[in-house]
């Protein structure tokens, strides 16, 4: 059938010529119920004579949330669902639809891979690589000791420094890595949380020694610490001092840093933990609310803070849950700051996340299957209104990416972007009944979690107790039964095995030489800075810290040490002195 030409189109409305379909509808309400009421009489037909003897054996109808799967959705199941109150349009409250009323026809989502291995140096050639092959914004991956707060001479730095992510010890290090990268016009994202003030504080020194005000700078730090304690497990300090730490720096980049996201409140790691997606939504967002509620109780205005505070989400591989979790996730959010909080700024309101791809969903079986989960994981996220994604790479259960498989993984961003067609239009699966009952449902559950939650004292009283650590052991173990049960098949894992696969693809080594050369810039960097400078602001440091939270802004005073080029470990350990150390229980 030959396509109308745009001129075609003109004159059809010139004319008043209207499609055989706009002539069918002009009856109105009339027409629409006479068709509901077909329709009506159609569903129920099928429902009557639906063939459930005839159903796959290999069938499993439930979300990997545990939400049974029905055969067919109708309008009975969106019956209670108000449009105006629900959905509304893209850009408006509740903010269902997207955040943004032109959604990825005014701006795409930015490309931004998490990076980093080694040393600075390169991982500064890996960012040059990534941009020059189209990604818009940077995203730092620091190494294990980075992530505690640890030094990279540290005896527990030991085997870990460069590993899995780049090693930062100090000011000097931050220099190298941003290296021929303007921080006034790449926006840049640290997926750090214990020790965010600090990474924080080298960015900040950093830009200030190159002449970029505070104000230009456009990034986000994770800076959350609540996950840390229910998930990733990588903290520096008991649970009151670092939310006290959380605040500090939410506090100080409101009023120096207005551009800057301040925190990202993060599911992901829920998720990679064993979560369902109604627990990730939950647990995620009642965080969010906890560190609102520590900003308020300072004496902040929520919307002098709010409209800074993003969330970072988990893309698994159940397509609708996880587009419907996205689309519950800004509803959710909305509704509590503007009726619980009193939220007046439209900014306040929003949701603005960054997805990643569900690391925990690949396999180092047949890797290369990989790319295909990757992939349909990124659709979900856009598809779920992402404001920024990651990918991750086909190799990445085995070894820290190789150059090709990461620009793979950022080519399957771009596949999505322009060539599908599905960042034409927004939100375009909204009016799905499966979509919106599962929205609907994930909203319900999570909204039961935030009560239970309440009940049992807030999220901290919640970590202290074990109830998060026990959640995701249940749902973990009863994912691994349904995989091992072959419930869930998982191609080239479960199903489709190949018993003599040789892994054919280049993996990425690093060697003992990084933590080497760390300890020796380490050794050099103290033998010729500014010792009693660095020491007056460690000392500085640990004195604030002795003051009652409000007080005196501690990041204030970590920068100093920055400037100064005290390291990381010193940095913490003069706050470790007067804060202390956090050793959980065991929950099973």
């Amino acid at each position: 059938m030959a396509r109308r030409t745009p001129s075609q189109s003109r004159s059809a409305k010139r004319t008043g010529a209207t499609s055989p379909r706009a002539r069918a509808t002009r009856g109105g309400t009339v027409a629409r119920k006479s068709g509901d009421a077909a329709h009506a009489a159609q569903v129920a037909e099928f429902q009557a004579n639906y063939p459930a003897d005839r159903q796959r054996k290999d069938l499993y109808p439930f979300t990997i949330s545990g939400l049974p799967i029905k055969p067919l959705y109708t309008p009975e199941d969106v019956a209670d669902m108000d449009l105006a109150r629900d959905l509304s349009v893209p850009g408006e409250y509740p903010f269902t639809r997207g955040v943004h009323p032109t959604m990825y026809r005014g701006r795409m989502f930015t490309m931004r891979q998490f990076a980093g291995f080694g040393t600075a140096r390169e991982t500064n050639a890996r960012f040059h690589y990534l941009l020059s092959h189209g990604q818009t914004g940077l995203s730092i991956a620091f190494d294990n000791p980075t992530i505690m707060g640890y030094d990279s001479d540290h005896p527990k730095s030991h085997g870990e420094v460069g590993k899995c992510g780049v090693a930062i010890d100090s000011l000097a290090d931050m220099e190298v890595l941003l290296e021929g990268i303007d921080p006034a016009a790449v926006s840049t994202s640290m997926t750090i949380n214990g020790p965010a003030p600090i990474m924080f504080a080298f960015y900040l020194a950093n830009a200030e020694k190159r002449g970029v005000p505070f104000s230009k700078l456009r990034g986000t730090l994770q800076n959350d610490i609540l996950k840390e304690y229910i998930a990733q497990k990588c903290w520096c300090f008991p649970p009151r001092p670092s939310l006290r730490l959380i605040v500090d720096l939410i506090e100080f980049s409101t009023k120096h840093v207005p551009q800057w996201n301040t925190i990202s409140v993060s599911g992901y790691h829920i998720r990679e933990a064993g979560s369902t997606a109604a627990q990730e939504l939950a647990f995620t967002i009642a965080d969010g609310f906890t560190y609102v509620d520590e900003c308020l109780a300072r004496g902040m205005d929520v919307d002098d803070f709010a409209p800074r505070l993003s969330f970072f989400w988990n893309s698994h591989l159940d397509f609708f849950e996880e587009i419907a979790k996205l689309r519950a996730a800004r509803r959710i959010w909305a509704r509590h700051m503007r009726e619980r909080y009193g939220a007046k700024k439209r900014e306040s309101w929003l949701m603005r996340f960054h997805t990643q791809t569900a690391g925990c969903s690949l396999w180092d079986k047949q890797p290369e299957n990989n790319i295909m989960r990757t992939a349909f994981e990124a659709l979900a996220a856009v598809l779920g209104g992402t404001q920024s994604l990651h990918t991750n790479s086909m190799d990445e259960t085995i070894a820290l990416p190789s150059d090709k498989a990461v620009k793979i993984a950022l080519r399957t961003q771009q596949i999505i972007a322009h060539e599908i067609g599905v960042t034409e239009t927004a939100d375009p699966l909204a009016g799905s009944y499966y979509v919106e009952s599962l929205t609907n449902k994930l909203e319900a559950q999570a909204e039961e979690y935030f009560r239970r939650i309440q009940d049992m004292g807030g999220v901290v009283a919640g970590i202290e107790k074990g109830f998060f650590q026990r959640e995701l052991n249940a749902a973990a173990y009863v994912y691994q039964q349904e995989m091992e049960r072959k419930q869930r098949v998982i191609v080239g894992v479960n199903e489709y095995v190949e018993p003599n696969e040789k892994l054919d693809i280049e993996i990425l080594q690093i060697g003992e030489e990084v933590e080497v050369q760390q300890k020796a810039q380490l050794e050099q960097l103290r033998a010729t800075r500014d010792n009693a400078r660095c020491t007056a602001a460690l000392l500085a440091l640990s004195a604030a810290a002795r003051t009652a939270p409000g007080e005196v802004n501690l990041m204030e005073k970590i920068l100093d040490c920055a400037r100064a080029y005290a390291t990381e470990g010193e940095i913490r350990n003069a706050m470790r002195e007067v804060f202390g150390d956090y050793v959980e229980s065991a929950e099973f």
